[in-house]
């Protein structure tokens, strides 16, 4: 009984011994929304990639025109209750038809969306690979142990904040990235079926 109780308080004033051992933390903030969307790369890119947004844009107000347009006069005509079979049959058709661009339509502009938005994430993910190194050699430099995105924080001090320097040295090392994204990996092709063996 004696021992153990030599053995907890020699535990109760190591614990707090290995823990001011510890270094003291050290933080720097970045702000990553600034740094994604002001630096020299993202706003070269954002260049680029605005024609295909405008495009979009433009396709997507000439097919809803003409959509809503086209699905007007469908409704206009539709035949009367009693009108005649071949009528009815015609007008059918149309409606038919008018689904099936109108499907095509919106599938259009969703890939191209799709098209644009993966390019947007590509941007966004050549910046933030590149400031990782910066981000770590401003730490080494300060001296600094946790690196912390701005949006965590409640309230912090300038001094702390090192998007300007992140920034600045990011714009030298990264000034332009591609908007187009790596092609996807080709599925791998299906194993050719064993060959039956032969009868006897």
């Amino acid at each position: 009984m004696k021992k153990t109780l030599i053995a907890l308080a020699l535990a109760s004033v190591a614990v707090p011994a290995a823990a001011q051992q510890l270094p003291a933390a050290v933080i720097v903030l970045v702000d990553q929304n600034e740094m994604i969307e002001t630096s020299a790369a993202a706003k070269a890119a954002a260049v680029e990639l605005k024609p295909k947004a405008d495009a979009l844009q433009a396709r997507l107000n000439t097919l809803r025109t003409s959509l809503t347009a086209e699905e007007k006069t469908l409704r206009e005509t539709q035949p009367q209750q009693g009108a005649a079979p071949a009528t009815i049959q015609a007008w059918q058709a149309k409606v038919q038809d008018f689904q099936n661009r109108q499907q095509q339509a919106e599938q259009e502009v969703q890939r191209r969306n799709q098209e644009i938005e993966a390019s947007r994430q590509w941007i966004v993910k050549q910046i933030i690979d590149a400031a990782q190194p910066i981000i770590g050699q401003i730490m080494r430099e300060r001296g600094a142990t946790i690196a912390l995105d701005e949006r965590v924080t409640i309230q912090h001090t300038p001094a702390v904040d090192i998007t300007a320097d992140v920034l600045a040295r990011l714009d030298k090392a990264l000034p332009k990235v591609s908007i187009t994204p790596p092609a996807a990996p080709a599925a791998p092709a299906a194993p050719a079926p064993a060959a039956a063996p032969p009868r006897k």
